[in-house]
Parts: structure tokens; sequence; C-alpha cells
């Protein structure tokens, strides 16, 4: 099985990072950004450009219950939000590997694909990172770019832009 790798699998010291890094940090934010300002350091949520309406967002890409038309946050509390929801997503992204030697940049990435998806736990690029295939759990964000029914531009940048993360030394 080890000659269907792509590349070895990362050293023991960069195994299994417990939280995003600013490489992570910094592709979230590109594409998430803190949309809908009002003027005054003031955001209002706004529907999800996929569906054009549930689920609203707001902020760093913030969504769940609470947030709705009308709802307006501070820049503190957008990125209060942002740094609550990327210590949720990293642990469940660190459980989903279970155990997988993980490098930061791949961590990154796979937490900035589970913080716009949802999906970590039933993605197939999990399964396939588990099992060392590099090469191929990189080609599997691009197989993630609808929503709503339609395929979105700023989700096939977004998902390009993880896997160039993921595959990054």
């Amino acid at each position: 099985m080890r000659e269907t790798r792509t590349r070895d699998l990362p050293d023991a010291d960069t195994a299994l990072p417990r939280t995003i890094g600013e490489a992570g940090i910094a592709l979230i934010k590109r594409f998430e950004s803190c949309a809908r300002a009002r003027g005054g350091g003031l955001f209002e949520a706004y529907p999800d450009p996929g569906t054009g309406g549930a689920p609203w967002t707001i902020g760093w890409g913030a969504t769940g219950p609470g947030i709705a038309p009308g709802l307006v946050w501070t820049q503190a509390q957008c990125d209060a939000r942002l740094a609550a929801d990327l210590a949720r997503f990293s642990r469940e992204v660190e459980r989903a590997l279970h155990g997988a030697p993980v490098s930061q940049n791949q961590f990154d990435a796979l937490v900035s694909f589970h913080y716009n998806t949802g999906a970590i736990a039933r993605a197939s690029l999990t399964r396939l990172h588990r099992a060392g295939d590099f090469a191929a759990a990189a080609r599997e964000f691009g197989k993630w770019v609808n929503a709503g029914g339609r395929r979105l531009n700023g989700l096939v940048r977004r998902r390009a832009a993880e896997a160039e993360l993921y595959l990054a030394p």
C-alpha cells in the first residue's frame, strides 16, 4: 500500500496539530470576508450566496441559530465568533482524522473545508487522507463546488486554494 502514496507522511512532530494556523485563518478570511459592512464598524447578516436565503450568515461566515435578517454585530463580535468556531472546527477535524498524521498546511486546508461545508466526517477526502493518499485527497476538494444546486465560481476558487494549501510542504 505504501507505493500508492504520493509523498511521505508528515513527521511525527507535525502529527495532529490542535489549532488552525495563520495560513488557514488567512485562507478562510480571504473567502469569507466580513461582508455587509454598515459603517461604524458594524456588520449585518446576509443570505447565503448559493441559496439566496438560509443559512443566513454574518461576519467571517458564521451561521447557526439566531443568525437571521436584521442581525448586526460589531467587528469584535465577528472576530470572537470566528475564534470560537475555528476552535470547534479544529477539534472536529482532529477527531475525523482518527489519529492520522497531518501537516499544519493539510490541517489548515481541512479546517477551511470543514468550516465552509461542515462535511469533514463524510467527505471522501478525509478517508483518502487517513489512508495517506494525499494527491487523491487533494483532488477531492474540487468536487465540493456546488451550493443551492449550482456550481459557484467562489467555491471553485476556494476549493482550489484549499487543495493548493493542502499540498504545500
